[in-house]
């Protein structure tokens, strides 16, 4: 690509936000320094996800002092993989990146990351953290265990510790635009839809202001939604325990019965019939709820309800 075209091309920049009014502009004055000497122009694309502070106000101050800047704000809270998604849909550049407000996403590695990418080299080039410092350590043991697992029963590939902070062709962003599923987990999606990524890893950063909004019980709903989208792993494996124990209670029936036939005695051993009972049903039970939660996937998917509704835009 020519010096010329490079100096014409557009990077939108994707940022969702939620309650996020202390962070805002510390992060759009930090990124504005850093890229000041890109001859790339920057396009900022906010989502408020129905925020409740002043997030919305500081939007639309900043939109009104540049004209670089963009914004949709939701009707209500349908978060953040909605407001990722709205903002790929509102992204027009040549190249798009998808960035954290709080600076846990570190700027600087914007330049290198872009060129990796105008180079033709790789259709995208994301981030990953190298270490998890700072974060509780049964929070972290829960993260790596999820990375081991899913990649264990998934045909996708997912990179442990892999933010969502990357920059991508045009051509990749469009792709992903037309995995159009309510229920998205879009560091799945990033690596199904394939084209070739490099991955740069970081330290670990704290968050610049603010609090995060993502608690433990939240992260394991978002993980177990992960597991849902990519793999039919858990139900194959109710399947076997279900078959499992069938042909156990088999055995167990003509182990009963004989004995009963050679001993000429009645059956004795209550509570452990009640234990296999209750051991039994609580196979059930977790069957039903794993059938169940894709079950609810597909409820969800048949609906055919919008991802998100924008309340304005900018």
């Amino acid at each position: 690509m020519n010096e010329m075209n490079q100096e014409n091309d557009v990077l939108s920049i994707v940022v969702p936000v939620h309650n996020e009014e202390e962070t805002i502009q510390i992060f759009y004055d930090t990124v504005e320094q850093l890229t000041g000497d890109m001859t790339t122009t920057i396009h900022y694309h906010f989502v408020d996800d129905g925020s409740t502070d002043e997030t919305p106000n500081i939007l639309r101050a900043l939109a009104a002092q540049n004209d670089r800047v963009h914004f949709i704000i939701f009707s209500r809270n349908f978060g953040k993989e909605a407001g990722l998604y709205a903002g790929l849909q509102q992204a027009d550049g040549d190249y798009v990146a998808v960035m954290d407000v709080d600076l846990q996403d570190p700027p600087e590695l914007l330049p290198e990351m872009l060129n990796d990418v105008r180079s033709g080299a790789y259709d995208a080039v994301g981030t990953r953290r190298a270490d998890r410092t700072g974060e509780a350590k049964l929070r972290s043991w829960f993260s790596e265990q999820f990375y081991v697992w899913i990649n264990k029963i998934s045909q996708t590939k997912f990179v442990d510790g892999a933010r969502d902070y990357r920059v991508m062709t045009r051509q990749m962003v469009d792709a992903i635009l037309t995995l159009s599923e309510n229920q998205r987990f879009s560091k799945g999606i990033f690596s199904w839809v394939g084209f070739k990524t490099k991955y740069i890893a970081f330290e670990n950063r704290e968050r610049v202001a603010g609090t995060t909004s993502w608690s433990f019980w939240s992260l394991l709903k978002y993980a177990v939604e992960g597991i849902v989208s990519f793999s039919t792993v858990p139900l194959t494996v109710i399947t076997i325990v279900g078959l499992f124990s069938f042909l156990l209670s088999i055995l167990s029936a003509v182990f009963i019965v004989v004995r009963a036939m050679i001993y000429n005695n009645s059956v004795a051993g209550w509570p452990s019939m009640v234990t296999i009972i209750l051991f039994i049903g609580g196979i059930q039970l977790l069957s039903l709820g794993v059938i169940g939660r894709y079950i609810a996937a597909i409820f969800l998917e048949t609906k055919r309800r919008p991802i998100f509704i924008a309340k304005e835009e900018k």
